[in-house]
């Protein structure tokens, strides 16, 4: 085969790739981090949604409270939101993964967690690990499902 047939062969193999990729929806939050860092708020393939990490920045005056309290409410009320904008609600989330920067933040966050989980239960781990941001205490990352 000449050059041209060859190219020809590989345009039509990505056409054919391209056109069978899955369909997702993409949410995003405002966080300057998305862009900064070329990710999703959340993503939704099919029965499933992905939520990233998401800390307690609040988006309405965009700052980051101190309280590691008021840091999971923001971030429980900022993934309750890209869920419903992907069509799925917090009674879909099967997993939930918890980053706190140390273990006293466990004690300040556990009633904010119970209220929004406890009727749920997913699956869940803690990790303790510094966050990206010295004032972030909290980092709260879910995986939802309908099916």
């Amino acid at each position: 085969m000449d050059d041209r047939t060859v190219r020809k062969l590989k345009e039509k193999e990505k056409e054919k790739i391209m056109s069978n990729k899955p369909k997702r929806k993409h949410v995003a939050s405002g966080s300057t981090w998305e862009d900064k860092f070329g990710y999703s708020r959340a993503v939704a393939q099919g029965n499933w949604c992905f939520v990233s990490g998401t800390t307690g920045t609040n988006y309405e005056i965009g700052e980051m409270p101190d309280s590691a309290a008021q840091q999971a409410r923001n971030a429980i009320t900022t993934i309750d939101a890209a869920l419903k904008a992907a069509g799925f609600e917090m009674g879909h989330i099967i997993r939930v993964q918890y980053t706190v920067t140390n273990r006293e933040v466990i004690a300040q966050i556990q009633p904010e967690l119970q209220r929004a989980f406890g009727a749920i239960k997913p699956a869940a781990t803690l990790v303790i690990a510094g966050l990206i941001e010295d004032d972030m205490k909290v980092e709260i990352e879910v995986t939802a499902f309908k099916g």
